[in-house]
């Protein structure tokens, strides 16, 4: 078992491999973690996932654009790829399932990809339909799969219109199901104007707000 002090070093460098696109150091790093015996929850929410929040906001600074962020994104999976099977099921609370999708006639999966590397990193079970992806394929996943929450990511104002349309859709076969709507046009006025749950501006945010809504879901199933 690593002491404090060791695992804390491991959590920092492999943060800074995340946040520096360095895809060979977050193997080494993670294959350390896991030999030294720490926590690998931990190391990868605080590491990874933690590095990757600070590369949200440089993209949001526009200090970083997209082939830095796919580098970090290639890190980030470099290093979950190694932690992910020592993550003890049930760590770090409860959690559950979602399906992820780019909204037919968009084909920028960047944001998406990065909410699903988190959300595998956190031990949620991701759904991953792509891109391009037609309204009725999403109604069926949720059908199939009966996931906690739904993400249409939409990055053009053209491919947002689905979103209003395919939202009933979803809610017709599964009233509780929540769903999370995100993309440079998405507002917290969209949201209420479309009839969806919730927004995140960031991969670390959406996780988060999916936390809450999932909190929310079980508490009604449980009432």
């Amino acid at each position: 078992m690593a002491t404090k002090e060791k695992e804390q070093d491991i959590i920092n460098r492999l943060k800074d491999a995340v946040i520096n696109y360095k895809v060979a150091d977050a193997k080494k790093i993670s294959e350390e973690a896991v030999k030294e015996g720490c926590n690998a929850y931990k190391v990868t929410m605080e590491g990874l996932a933690g590095g990757m929040e600070v590369v949200g906001q440089k993209w949001d600074n526009h200090e970083y654009f997209v082939p830095e962020t796919l580098l970090c994104a290639k890190a980030l999976y470099a290093g979950l790829d190694i932690l992910k099977p020592h993550i003890k099921v049930g760590e770090g609370g409860k959690r559950g399932q979602v399906i992820l999708g780019v909204m037919q006639g968009d084909v920028h999966d960047l944001g998406k990809n990065l909410i699903k590397a988190i959300f595998e990193a956190s031990g949620w079970d991701v759904h991953d339909l792509g891109r391009d992806v037609p309204l009725q394929k999403f109604v069926e996943e949720q059908f199939k799969t009966d996931s906690d929450i739904v993400m249409l990511s939409a990055m053009m104002t053209t491919s947002m219109v689905g979103i209003k349309k395919l939202i009933p859709m979803i809610k017709e076969k599964n009233p509780n199901v929540k769903i999370m709507i995100g993309g440079a046009p998405i507002t917290e006025k969209t949201v209420e104007e479309y009839g969806a749950d919730s927004t995140a501006d960031n991969a670390p945010n959406a996780l988060r707000e999916a936390m809450k809504m999932l909190e929310v879901l079980r508490k009604g199933k449980a009432a």
